[in-house]
């Protein structure tokens, strides 16, 4: 006997904003599986209102309530029988975020929650991490968002130490990231990292996946240090109109992609990791997961 579930998740980040269907598949006797039904990504950058002016703009604002609407209808039409809304950086700096969390329920019936950083990293670290995780090696796993990036150290299968940074693509674009922040993240990963010997990091966020899908790469195989460097000084030569036209990049990568693949490389620096695996992970395979284990 099978029995299919259909949970929903979505994720409003400081770049875009993403609609995540998934089915589970349970069978008796077998592990239950998970599968994507549809994703849907809308580009709307509330990063740079709230990073930049501290609060969602109007436009902004009936933006995603459109986008959140058009989720809702998704939902229905899927048969979804559970979901949950997380929103992250952008919308916990937004003096309005808590407003437009109110809004957004009273026009498009979304309930939306906005979550913490240390949140946000448990919640990606609930997405399956398992296949790419040896239980006996030691892993840095780096999300880059718009807003900020969260820093997940594994050894033995477990967390053993993790931290949200206010350093994010959107921010960097708008040179909003001091100097300071960067030494943080420096000491944090030099501190953390420096009792193993083999560090390889994982990588999640939609401008690594993007690096990995040019790459032509098979899933299970990852970058290394030299192709993510070779990457971003190709990137770095190319204008950004190159960059979408060239490399078929949407318009809303095109210019994030720079910044984010400057934070991975200083964390393979740093770290001594020579590789990087690319898991097709995020926060709304989290979510999921973390819907069905109970676990939020």
């Amino acid at each position: 006997m099978i029995k299919i579930k259909k949970y929903a998740a979505i994720d409003i980040g400081s770049n875009a904003m993403r609609l995540l269907i998934a089915n589970i598949v349970e069978q008796d006797g077998k592990e239950t599986q998970f599968s994507k039904s549809s994703l849907v990504r809308v580009p709307i950058r509330l990063g740079q209102d709230a990073f930049t002016v501290g609060a969602i703009s109007e436009e902004n604002i009936e933006r995603m309530c459109d986008a959140m609407k058009a989720f809702n209808l998704l939902m229905k039409v899927h048969k979804v029988e559970r979901y949950m809304a997380f929103a992250t950086s952008a919308m916990r700096e937004a003096y309005n975020g808590k407003e437009v969390v109110s809004i957004i329920k009273k026009k498009a019936d979304i309930k939306i929650e906005i979550i913490d950083g240390k949140k946000e990293a448990a919640i990606i670290a609930a997405s399956d991490l398992t296949k790419f995780i040896n239980s006996d090696k030691a892993y840095l796993y780096v999300d880059v968002g718009g807003g900020s990036t969260e820093f997940s150290l594994f050894f033995e299968g477990k967390i053993i130490a993790s931290k949200s940074f206010k350093n994010g693509t959107v921010r960097l674009l708008n040179n909003m990231v001091s100097d300071i922040v960067w030494q943080e993240i420096e000491k944090w990963i030099k501190t953390n990292t420096e009792s193993f010997e083999n560090i390889t990091l994982i990588g999640s966020g939609g401008n690594i996946n993007k690096l990995f899908k040019l790459s032509e790469k098979n899933q299970d195989k990852p970058l290394s240090y030299m192709y993510v460097q070779s990457q971003y000084q190709k990137l770095n030569s190319m204008t950004y109109e190159q960059r979408i036209a060239d490399l078929g990049l949407n318009p809303d990568r095109a210019d994030v992609i720079i910044p984010a693949t400057r934070i991975y490389l200083n964390a393979m620096k740093w770290s001594g990791a020579r590789h990087i695996y690319v898991p097709k992970i995020g926060l709304s395979d989290g979510i999921v997961k973390a819907m069905y284990y109970g676990k939020i």
